[in-house]
């Protein structure tokens, strides 16, 4: 009797990029960065995670690892005024205050501790989100967040394959003189604001990108998009706006993360951390 199957399985092999609790581990790109580094860190790895905040573009993001290799901070010229808040242009909305001085501050003091964290740093996962970037009409300035500006002020662009590749391609040489190893994903999150179409082209560039870093420099890449989108493949794995993987999606990415870049060891002492992290948040019914 054949047997039906349901679903298309994604193979993933061990990765030569491997974790260990004694790897201090960068984390930069997506929402879906946060979620995976949320993780890592409630399984007791070593991590810093977005230290400019969430990010999309492969742009911004290497700028971001640029400037923290650097310690290289940004100025006044790097800030806009918007709906009574002072915001970075390379930075998430978290960073936005009130008062412009706190605002650089709290920008170039995440910086700082990332550059002495990529002293002892040993792996980087970046996670591109979107090959669409805004950059500044009548400029060549990509921002990492528009922080609702109106969209006049912008120009909207898809990046071209090569382009992702050659700004990457200088950052991955910075990285392994140092001995930091790199994995890509690309986030599994649909950007639905470019249409169903448009967000294949984008995901599409971003691959091919990825692919061409892997073979250029032996970078690892880990495929959470393809499990969400081929082997899932089902609205009951997305959140409710159908955009963002639902909690089930993600536990099940994170396992097979934790199978393709983790010894047995690693994992049993995760599912340890794990077991202890489930009973500290158990509330008795009746305590004392």
């Amino acid at each position: 009797m054949k047997q039906l199957k349901l679903h298309t399985s994604v193979p993933i092999e061990a990765l030569g990029f491997r974790l260990s609790h004694n790897d201090h581990i960068m984390l930069t790109g997506s929402c879906f960065t946060e979620n995976m580094g949320q993780r890592l860190t409630a399984m007791h790895f070593d991590t810093l995670i977005n230290p400019f905040g969430i990010m999309y573009n492969p742009f911004s993001m290497a700028e971001a690892l640029e400037r923290c290799l650097d310690g290289n901070g940004i100025g006044e010229e790097n800030l806009v005024f918007r709906d009574g808040l002072w915001h970075s242009w390379l930075h998430h909305g978290s960073f936005s205050r009130h008062n412009k001085q706190e605002c650089l501050d709290a920008c170039n003091k995440s910086i700082n501790k990332a550059h002495f964290y990529l002293g002892k740093c040993h792996k980087i996962i970046a996670t591109f989100g979107s090959a669409y970037y805004y950059t500044l009409k009548d400029s060549s300035i990509i921002v990492a967040n528009c922080h609702k500006v109106p969209a006049s002020q912008f120009e909207l662009r898809l990046a071209e394959v090569d382009d992702i590749v050659d700004v990457w391609s200088s950052l991955i040489e910075r990285l392994q003189k140092r001995d930091i190893e790199v994995l890509f994903t690309v986030s599994p999150v649909r950007h639905n604001a470019y249409g169903a179409h448009g967000n294949q082209l984008g995901k599409a560039t971003m691959l091919l990108a990825v692919e061409k870093l892997c073979k250029k420099y032996g970078t690892s890449y880990f495929p959470a998009y393809e499990i969400v989108v081929d082997e899932l493949r089902d609205y009951r794995f997305y959140a409710d706006d159908l955009s963002h993987p639902s909690t089930m999606a993600e536990e099940i990415v994170w396992q097979r993360f934790q199978l393709a870049t983790m010894s047995d060891e690693t994992i049993a002492l995760c599912d340890r951390y794990d077991s202890e992290n489930r009973q500290a948040a158990h509330r008795p019914i009746n305590s004392l």
